[in-house]
């Protein structure tokens, strides 16, 4: 079978199954009593179920193996069916964990402790990590040392895993994100010949889809720590696999991809500590109910944020396509400040911080006001 084929039947396949099976999770989930709840800090006003992220997972599983047996001999090598298992097995621990969250609200400390093993898993169990090192505007490669590459890798499945649960707070909005963070990994896993990479993605992509059906907004079910956490977790496996050798141009390239729930993360501590309350205590200060604040509708803030998640990818396909360049790292290092300053400007503006705030837009403001008296004066 053509590898074109093979890649366009795993979407059509997961995509099927997420449509089939996330109606019966719903039901699922009543019965179990895995149920979200209407508080001061929700924006749903009825009961609604949780877990749906088990209909992605099984969108995904259930395609893989579907798949198999279509897949030519020869197409996937020893390492790309390696990171296979590695995401089946480690996705399979943080799905566990999620759906016994979404039901029993298991504590941070153990949802942590679970990210961290199925982490290790990852990294011990299947021997993948991140290896290789280049010093900023340097030409060589360099092996990191295994007491820096274990634990970094680790934190970068963990922090990863975290941050896309961390925008989960409006309906389609995590899920969006996700499916636009995987799309821009498909176009550039196909610009590479990565093929795993490739399967993979489109398997992830078609749950995704078929379970925003049923997920955006009026949502009739809730992905949950289950979804959040899972997309995270493949996430974090496909980005980092993508890009394992960490120059200035590869590293920058999966943050932009998650740049929305990293971004948002990073305000999130920054808020909290401005503000002097626990790093790890909710509120209500996210980007998605700043814009609500703003008066945009639900389905607006989504489609916003996606916009905005969409704009982060294409500046990682950007980054990908100059990683060979010998103008690279003065490429990236552009994207980065003209990326830094937007985050900035538009934290300030809509106050995701501090409402009263602005440092960089007083700041321009006194600077374009010195110009205009300056002016005015000759």
């Amino acid at each position: 079978m053509p590898a074109g084929l093979l890649y366009t039947l795993g979407f059509i396949i997961s995509l099927i199954i997420a449509l089939v099976m996330t109606p019966l999770v719903k039901k699922f989930a009543f019965k179990v009593g895995a149920i979200d709840k209407p508080n001061h800090r929700k924006v749903h006003t009825r009961i609604m179920p949780r877990m749906g992220g088990l209909g992605i997972y099984l969108a995904f599983a259930i395609g893989f193996l579907i798949l198999m047996p279509f897949i030519p001999d020869g197409l996937l090598n020893h390492e790309g069916t390696n990171l296979i298992r590695a995401v089946l097995v480690g996705g399979t621990i943080i799905i566990l964990i999620g759906a016994f969250d979404d039901r029993f609200e298991l504590s941070a400390k153990v949802k942590l402790v679970a990210q961290i093993a199925a982490a290790c898993v990852v990294v011990f169990g299947f021997g993948i990590k991140i290896d290789l090192l280049n010093v900023p505007f340097g030409a060589t490669m360099q092996p990191i040392e295994a007491w820096v590459s274990i634990p970094l890798t680790i934190f970068w499945i963990v922090g990863v895993t975290n941050a896309i649960n961390l925008i989960d707070g409006l309906d389609g909005l995590a899920g969006g994100v996700s499916a636009i963070a995987i799309g821009t990994i498909l176009v550039m896993a196909i610009i590479m010949g990565n093929v795993p990479i490739i399967l993979l993605s489109v398997l992830l992509l078609g749950g995704i889809v078929g379970f925003l059906y049923f997920n955006f907004h009026p949502a009739k079910i809730f992905m949950g720590d289950s979804g959040s956490l899972f997309l995270g977790f493949c996430l974090a496996m496909l980005s980092m696999t993508s890009f394992k050798q960490i120059t200035i141009v590869s590293f920058v390239t999966p943050l932009l991809i998650i740049g929305v729930p990293l971004s948002d993360t990073f305000f999130a501590i920054i808020r909290r500590l401005v503000n002097k309350r626990p790093i790890f205590a909710p509120d209500k200060g996210h980007l998605h109910h700043c814009l609500q604040e703003l008066g945009f509708s639900h389905r607006k803030t989504v489609l916003i944020i996606w916009s905005v998640a969409a704009v982060f990818g294409g500046f990682a396909i950007l980054q990908s396509t100059v990683v060979q360049s010998s103008a690279a790292n003065w490429i990236t290092f552009i994207v980065i400040c003209l990326v830094i300053f937007s985050l900035q400007i538009g934290a300030e503006l809509i106050g995701i911080v501090d409402k009263s705030r602005r440092p960089l837009i007083n700041f321009l403001n006194r600077v374009l006001r010195s110009k205009v008296d300056a002016r005015s004066s000759k």
